[in-house]
């Protein structure tokens, strides 16, 4: 059986090699495959499932996007979520950058990629994509190793998988074929990118075979902050062999890549109602971040001091060694056996915008500094770098200032992942069955050290630092009060270590009950044990304005040493018609445990006030953090034909665990008490994905999302003015999910071929900031324009237009103004992240 299997993956990296052949070959082989994948449903599925045998598409009992060669080099997605604009159920947030995406998928409500987890050639690239302040796409990036991405939504991958309650991103490297071969991508843009892919792969001697690649580039990036915003690249080394009976594999590579982290920009309702960019700001390309606030020497309570620099951004450098064995065992048994060892050092530097204010409002605040000020009769601003007074009524053409936040993260991580697979097809009652046994190990050590000061901004592309000034009455500075800029030394402070060992065994097992009928099962059950300690807070006074309220440690610890454990299922079953048509349903008991993520930094604001308050914080600590429980449901209908393909999927998320703060009133005692509460999400959702071939010349694929997202039982009581306020949220709509989602994406084939013209047409419904959906994300729409022309058998060329029209969709509000209840509400000026504004990429790459 596993010789079956061997040979079918020995036919498909034949097939694979074709992706270094001439490039005429492989658009028409693109276009061959195109036609026979909707006409037979025939694509190799390795996502998802476990067993000897082969599974396609056409035979999956679950939700599943194959994102082909292709369709990923005519998109160029510049980020892992930008690649993933595409699957049907995520809505994906990449104006951040090429690191520290957003996805939500199918009304689970967790931010970054909290609900799906990231793999490379089937393993974990993190066991937890979502550890503290980590994103899994900032361990990852995509270059020309990469050759197709397959994504899971929901289904099996709970059961398959750690830390993926609604899907599993499979992103599968080349396969190297019995010829020598390789390619060469040069890309440049107008963002000052220059960019150089590559990967070479051939056989060696005694059956082994290679595999080298990786890509390194430079830019100065679409919002330019004065400095090379995206510098570094990586290097991948890939040896394989076949043997009689099995498969091993040995992979290294090394990443040392730092990119620009992109935060919100001042932004305005104009009078038509509009949502723009303020005055003096440019919406489409600019960014708060500049040289003024690119390095800072910032003072600290010990004098030991912390160097920033926002020119580092998301700096990771890491070191990742893969082995990966297929072997059979006798009696019809086979294992595979795969094994992740990963080094990840990261620096995550960004200037946040924490909140906007007219300079005037700010001034006004600070009204009582005056009285320390002898001879001092009103307050003002300067800029720094000595350029002269801020006019509170017009500066920029704005008025406006910005609190920003210079921070500063450091987290080294270091993890080993193994998964280990026993596999059996056979025979009972006449019927087939495809057992897996598998066993699941992750041991994570994190280091997790923060520090972060205030500046003050004005409102425009690059802000200029301000300081604060006591003024005469004659206008002259009698005092600077503010430091060089820094408001505040020290308004953010973090120290905390912790390791994690998680293990999970699990069954599955696919019941090929006739010709037609399958029935998939598996179950999953996992324990999470986390030990560490958190450094409890202190504040000091410095002596000056700046420094006098810097957070620094204690010299107290808190410690923890917990586990958390829980059982997850899931049952479908798959009915085809024919081969081009079929049925499946499916539910799913999912969960997720806790992070080591979720203790480290639990005690982010545990000060050390008294004996009292740091026993609360070791009492808190030393509680479990809460397992996210959730249910999911789907029903889906797949039909394909020479011309036509479509895959319809009717979904269902029931999310346990939204929490939220609850004031209870004692009517005896007159006493409010704060109390931990928890509501539910619901979500009832459709998803549709079709492609259309009429004639070799065109094609058309349309992928649409609609979603009613919900929030159950989320009342609680606020104190307003020293009384209980009731607040109900039910029914209001999932913060930053839209109710419609849709992607067109058309594409004509001139000249034989070689000529490709390609529109990704994107729609996104209106969302909200906060919960109590008091402020809005209006509705966008987004052209991105492409092209491939060859030039020779061996020279291709590509060309990109991203964001056409310089739309300002908005993708986030401000989230350090509250996602409860925002305190941006009814503000005529506040902080949002648009879209990335146009952009122009070009691309000449040779096969050889």
């Amino acid at each position: 059986m596993l010789d079956n299997r061997l040979a079918s993956a020995v036919c498909r990296a034949l097939l694979l090699s074709s992706a270094l052949a001439p490039a005429s070959v492989l658009a028409q082989e693109a276009a061959s495959a195109s036609r026979s994948s909707a006409k037979d449903l025939d694509t190799v599925i390795v996502t998802g499932r476990s067993g000897t045998g082969v599974r396609t598409k056409a035979e999956t009992s679950y939700s599943i996007t194959n994102i082909e060669e292709e369709q990923l080099r005519m998109q160029a997605p510049t980020s892992v979520t930008e690649a993933l604009k595409s699957v049907p159920g995520f809505w994906v947030e990449a104006s951040g950058g090429e690191a520290s995406g957003n996805i939500r998928a199918r009304g689970i409500p967790v931010d970054g990629f909290g609900s799906v987890t990231l793999l490379e050639d089937g393993i974990p690239v993190v066991h937890d994509p979502a550890l503290g302040y980590l994103n899994g796409d900032q361990a990852f990036r995509l270059d020309e190793t990469i050759e197709r991405i397959e994504v899971v939504r929901g289904g099996p991958a709970s059961v398959m998988y750690s830390n993926a309650p609604a899907g599993a991103i499979n992103f599968i490297p080349r396969q190297v074929g019995e010829d020598a071969s390789g390619v060469f991508k040069y890309t440049v843009g107008d963002s000052g990118l220059n960019r150089l892919d590559f990967a070479y792969g051939s056989p060696l001697a005694n059956g082994w075979k290679l595999l080298l690649g990786g890509f390194y580039r430079v830019e100065d990036g679409v919002r330019d902050p004065g400095f090379n915003g995206n510098d570094g690249g990586q290097f991948r080394l890939n040896l394989a062999r076949e043997f009689e009976g099995g498969r091993f594999s040995i992979d290294a590579k090394r990443m040392d890549d730092r990119v620009a982290l992109y935060l919100g920009i001042p932004m305005y309702t104009n009078g038509d109602g509009d949502i723009r960019a303020v005055p003096g700001f440019d919406g489409n390309h600019g960014t708060l971040a500049g040289p003024e606030t690119r390095y800072l020497s910032m003072k600290t309570a010990d004098g030991r001091g912390w160097d920033f620099d926002n020119s580092e951004g998301t700096h990771v450098k890491r070191d990742q060694l893969t082995f990966k064995l297929e072997t059979g065992l006798g009696g019809d048994w086979e294992l595979a056996q795969s094994a992740r060892f990963s080094r990840t050092d990261t620096i995550r530097n960004g200037v946040f915008p924490n909140s906007l204010t007219p300079a005037a409002t700010f001034l006004a605040g600070q009204k009582n500094l005056l009285a320390s000020v002898p001879g001092a009769t009103a307050l003002g601003l300067r800029y720094v770098n000595g350029s002269g007074g801020f006019d509170t009524a017009s500066q920029n053409g704005n008025g406006l200032m910005v609190i920003g936040g210079l921070r500063g993260l450091d987290i080294p991580v270091r993890e080993f992942v193994s998964d280990t697979r026993l596999m059996r097809s056979f025979a009972l009652g006449g019927q087939q069955h495809d057992l897996t046994l598998g066993y699941y190990l992750a041991s994570t050590r994190e280091d997790y050290t923060r520090y972060s000061s205030s500046v003050l901004m004005d409102a425009t592309d690059n802000a200029r630092l301000l300081d604060l000034v006591a003024l005469d009455a004659n206008g002259n500075v009698v005092r600077t009060l503010s430091d060089n800029g820094v408001w505040r030394y020290g308004y953010e402070w973090n120290n905390a270590s912790g390791e994690q060992k998680t293990q999970a065994f699990y069954v599955s097992d696919e019941w090929q009950v006739n010709d037609r009928l399958r029935i998939d099962s598996g179950l999953r059950w996992e324990k999470a044990s986390s030990s560490g300690w958190n450094e409890v807070r202190r504040s000091v006074n410095g002596g000056t304005l700046a420094t006098s309220q810097m957070l620094t440690g204690s010299g107290l610890y808190v410690n923890h040493d917990l586990a958390s454990h829980d059982l997850g299922w899931s049952v479908g079953a798959n009915w085809q018609f024919n081969d081009g048509m079929g049925v499946f349903g499916r539910w799913t008991s999912a969960f997720r445990l806790p992070s080591l993520g979720n203790y480290i930094t639990r005690n982010d604001n545990c000060d050390a006030t008294s004996a009292a308050t740091v026993a609360a914080c070791a009492s808190a600590n030393g509680k479990a953090a809460d397992t996210q429980t959730m249910d999911l449901a789907e029903v889906g209908f797949k039909f394909a034909n020479p011309l036509f393909s479509a895959y319809a999927t009717a979904f269902y998320t029931k999310y346990d665990n939204v929490g939220f703060s609850n004031y209870r009133f004692n009517p005896d005692t007159g006493v409010s008490t704060r109390e931990a509460g928890y509501a539910s999400t619901r979500t009832f959702g459709l998803e549709l994905e079709t492609a259309w071939y009429p004639t070799d010349w065109f094609d058309l694929r349309v992928n649409a999302t609609w979603q009613d997202a919900q929030y159950r039982d989320l009342r609680y009581s606020e104190l307003v003015n020293d009384a209980p306020v009731l607040r109900d949220f039910v029914g209001n709509q999932l913060i930053r999910v839209p109710e419609l989602g849709a992607r067109v994406v058309a594409g004509i084939n001139l000249l034989d071929q070689r000529l490709r013209l390609q529109a990704a047409a994107e729609h996104q419904g209106e969302r909200y900031v906060d919960t109590a959906n008091s402020v809005r994300l209006p509705s966008y729409q987004l052209l991105n324009l492409s092209a491939r022309y060859e030039l020779s058998e061996r020279v291709s060329m590509y060309g990109y237009v991203d964001n056409v029209t310089n739309s300002l969709g908005l993708t986030e509000g401000n989230p350090r103004a509250g996602e409860l209840a925002s305190s941006d509400a009814g503000a005529s000026a506040f902080i949002a992240r648009p879209l990335l504004g146009r952009n122009y990429r070009l691309a000449l790459m040779y096969r050889f």
